[in-house]
């Protein structure tokens, strides 16, 4: 690296921090620091300057650099343009700003990632309306192949979920692990998101990786997710046609899943739905055989 350009690299970490830091600056201070190296900055530091700009909300000082030189066409060493840091912070003005700037809406950085797959994982609503009503394109991927309509049901985040949905965004798109909006949703135990996805035509008896439906996410819920959450999720799908002893591709069902993995509650919930506690899959084993703890096997001993 030549001198000056190192010298420089090494003054911009001094005034600005690493990139995660930058939001936690103020305007005032980051001005202040571009203000200290202005008159010899070179463009790597006048775009550093905005990229900080963008994450802090500094609208101001945004236009002042881009009248100084700095680009909305820059990017991060992710390969992230300042859209796509105003978004992720949920910077509205900033978003327009750079929009009516020429910034390409669609940008992907490295790992394939938008400003609007920024918006969506970050739960920033109306940067998400804003960038659709622009033009964003709710179907392109990021890293493992997220969309931002996955990334908002990972989340939780119905009122992003609704809008994605409104602006076309395909709900059997699957990540490079098979799984989908529902998925994560059903895992996670939002109801009001499953419910969507179910609405709007995506089915209940899918297969996804390894031959899993939205019923044995459910049934395995993720770590955190309470019972009352995991059996309202398992409820809409049985009420759209779920059916509760379809098998894995080990053979295994919701409620071998749930015992096995010792929730009680939704081997319960399971028995009362239907769910045959007899059944064996592949390896000749029962619910009553994977169950982890006292507590499923005094359930599906019950009578």
């Amino acid at each position: 690296m030549p001198s000056q350009l190192k010298s420089a690299a090494v003054l911009l970490l001094v005034l600005y921090g690493p990139a995660k830091g930058h939001a936690e600056k103020s305007c005032l201070d980051i001005e202040r620091n571009y203000d200290l190296i202005k008159a010899e900055a070179v463009s790597v530091q006048t775009n550093s300057a905005l990229f900080a700009a963008a994450d802090s909300g500094c609208e101001d000082l945004a236009r002042q650099l881009i009248a100084a030189g700095a680009s909305v066409l820059a990017r991060d060493r992710l390969g992230a343009a300042p859209l796509a840091h105003a978004a992720r912070e949920g910077r509205l003005k900033l978003v327009a700003l750079f929009l009516a700037g020429a910034a390409p809406i669609n940008a992907r950085a490295v790992d394939g990632g938008t400003a609007l797959f920024a918006a969506a994982e970050h739960e920033k609503p109306s940067t998400v309306r804003l960038l659709l009503a622009k033009g964003a394109d709710p179907n392109l991927t990021a890293r493992s192949g997220l969309t931002p309509l996955i990334a908002a049901a990972f989340a939780g985040n119905d009122r992003i979920v609704e809008e994605l949905m409104a602006h076309g965004a395909d709900p059997n798109v699957r990540d490079t692990t098979g799984k989908t909006a529902m998925t994560y949703a059903a895992a996670r135990g939002f109801d009001d998101i499953v419910r969507r996805l179910l609405d709007a035509g995506v089915d209940a008896r899918a297969r996804y990786g390894g031959d899993l439906t939205a019923l044995m996410w459910a049934a395995g819920h993720d770590e955190g997710v309470g019972a009352t959450a995991s059996g309202r999720v398992i409820d809409i799908l049985l009420a759209h046609g779920a059916a509760v002893d379809d098998a894995d591709d080990r053979g295994r069902t919701a409620l071998m899943i749930a015992a096995e993995l010792g929730y009680a509650d939704v081997v319960e919930l399971l028995l009362r739905r239907g769910a045959d506690r007899a059944r064996k899959d592949q390896n000749g084993k029962s619910a009553l055989d994977l169950a982890a703890n006292g507590d499923v096997r005094d359930k599906l001993s019950a009578q």
